[in-house]
């Protein structure tokens, strides 16, 4: 397209028949000059052999992505380490200072490897890794591209995506008695509401740091005068909720409440909260280490895994919402999630989004604080 703009600039009134040729030509030849750049560097991963990624804890993803990409890259493996996000950057950051060279790259949510890889010096810039016009042209993700760190350049989140902020137990309410967040602070749930551990980072700390960033302080003392449950695990909360031990259940994810409700007890999403709900990128963050071992093999994946079939891989096995706008993420209302695409205009990401660097200096790692300060 570029081209095209310099041919019509240059010929100016020139036969519309010719310019469009001349057009036609210059992308063709841009086109054969792409596929073999990604020829070459086929050739040049194959000889590496293989391209090393740490990913979320998660044992379905680790399998559908080695599945996958060894059938579309057969001379290529695919050695992914399954942890926790700050266990694997410490992993990461530890090596590099003894001087080992072994992770190409780390996936994970967005904190850890921003204050530990990018933040410690340790990222390479990613822009060079986009190479395919499927995966490098902006106008085809939501949003066009978006990174957490503020510079821009290392931290790449493919993701954007809102979850169930919680469940209530239908013998003891009804969803529409919680419709505001507002409606937490009636004297009726004192005692009765539970909260996923805000004091370290998981579901509930983050929708305590949006609450934080709509509500203020204010709202969080407040909400704490209110007797709240804290449990410190995703499905014990999930039970606590279901069993009746609290009406409401806040921080619950939808993977920790399926099984309850599949054995018919009384438990149910709760309706999005009229203020809105925070949009995160989950474990969708992508940063490559800085001088990877395997640097040809880790853009052949950066741009499998950044394009349509990578993406939808990767969604279906973790269950959140990709930028992609060719991937379809509306069957994820299934399991009480929604990607941003799919109800949002990306001008009003800023106000809902608490991935970004600017998100986690201002409202998360407060929040993280005045919770530990706030409760017992």
């Amino acid at each position: 397209m570029i081209s095209c703009a310099i041919t019509l600039k240059c010929l100016g009134s020139a036969p519309l028949t010719l310019v469009l040729f001349l057009c036609s030509v210059l992308e063709a030849s841009a086109q054969s000059t792409t596929e073999r750049d990604w020829e070459r560097l086929l050739t040049l991963a194959k000889k590496e052999g293989k391209v090393v990624s740490s990913i979320p804890a998660t044992a379905e993803l680790r399998i559908n992505l080695e599945k996958s990409f060894k059938a579309r890259f057969p001379g290529i493996e695919l050695e992914l380490i399954v942890g926790e996000g700050s266990q694997t950057v410490s992993r990461i950051v530890s090596e590099r200072k003894a001087g080992v060279r072994y992770f190409d790259l780390n996936i994970s949510g967005s904190a850890s490897p921003l204050y530990g890889i990018v933040h410690g010096g340790l990222a390479e810039p990613f822009e060079p890794y986009l190479i395919l016009p499927e995966v490098k042209e902006p106008k085809n993700w939501w949003g066009g591209h978006i990174y957490v760190d503020k510079s821009n350049r290392f931290l790449y989140s493919f993701q954007a995506y809102t979850s169930a902020n919680g469940y209530y137990n239908s013998y003891l309410t009804r969803s529409q008695e919680i419709s505001s967040f507002d409606d937490l602070l009636d004297p009726k749930w004192k005692g009765k509401i539970g909260w996923l551990n805000p004091r370290r980072p998981n579901s509930g700390s983050n929708l305590w740091a949006f609450l934080l960033k709509i509500k203020g302080e204010g709202f969080l003392r407040k909400l704490v005068r209110q007797d709240l449950y804290v449990e410190g695990g995703n499905r014990q909360l999930a039970e606590s909720v279901a069993k009746g031990k609290v009406a409401v259940g806040l921080g619950v994810s939808p993977y920790s409440a399926e099984p309850f409700v599949k054995a018919g007890l009384p438990m149910k999403p709760l309706s999005p909260f009229k203020e809105g709900d925070y949009i995160s990128s989950g474990s969708g963050t992508v940063v490559v280490i800085q001088d990877p071992p395997h640097a040809n093999a880790a853009k052949v994946f950066i741009n499998w895994l950044l394009g349509k079939e990578g993406q939808e891989v990767y969604n279906k096995a973790v269950g959140v919402g990709s930028r992609r706008l060719d991937v379809d993420t509306s069957w994820l209302a299934k399991i009480g999630n929604r990607a941003a695409k799919d109800f949002m205009a990306p001008e009003d990401l800023p106000k809902f989004e608490l991935f970004s660097e600017e998100s986690l200096t201002k409202w998360r790692n407060p929040a993280l604080e005045l919770a530990r300060n706030l409760l017992p």
